[in-house]
């Protein structure tokens, strides 16, 4: 299975499209997304791959997560995003271990922005969200994004107190991709 994926996303190549994006997700030297590859393929088309394969087994999908191409990366949380849909808790909560053993791979803003409030956010909206304020202290700046994204789900719940406290804690953070996702909480919150 794991094969036919990276063969369907290979056929969706786009070079020109590849350039582009290796420009917007800044993967030159020194830059947030350093090194990253991109095949150039839009998020729909990664979708539609994506719901072919929901039946990925967890060490594929551990491949596709850990892969340095970009679109492989997007695909496999993709797939665990519409797996922790349907799981039953048992399950959810395998997917949120999954999921929070693999941040080192989540690591750029639309994986984290397409996967964070949708796993992480869901499971820990009736739960202990003190794994939210850790990757809000954490070196690594997509776990900090990650900790503020998570409470998009939140704020969709009419459940504040933790986008305030953890904007708090990531005020002075010095990246811009921090302060942007705090300000859009922050207004996604103010417009509630």
């Amino acid at each position: 299975m794991l094969n036919q994926i990276k063969q369907d996303l290979q056929r969706l190549e786009n070079k020109e499209k590849a350039k582009i994006l290796s420009r917007f997700f800044k993967t030159g030297k020194g830059q947030y997304g350093e090194g990253d590859i991109f095949l150039g393929i839009t998020v729909p088309d990664q979708r539609k791959v994506a719901k072919k394969y929901l039946n990925i087994n967890i060490e594929d999908l551990s491949n596709l997560l850990s892969n340095k191409v970009h679109e492989h990366r997007l695909v496999a949380l993709l797939i665990l995003v519409e797996k922790y849909k349907t799981a039953n808790e048992h399950n959810k909560k395998d997917i949120v271990n999954f999921y929070l053993k693999n941040t080192k791979y989540v690591n750029n803003w639309d994986l984290v922005d397409l996967s964070a409030d949708k796993i992480l956010g869901v499971y820990l909206l009736e739960k202990d969200k003190s794994i939210l304020y850790e990757l809000a202290k954490s070196n690594n700046l997509w776990e900090r994004r990650i900790a503020i994204i998570s409470t998009f789900h939140f704020i969709k719940n009419n459940k504040f107190e933790d986008t305030l406290k953890i904007s708090e804690i990531l005020l002075n953070d010095r990246h811009d991709l921090i302060q942007k996702a705090v300000g859009w909480m922050l207004r996604e919150l103010g417009k509630i």
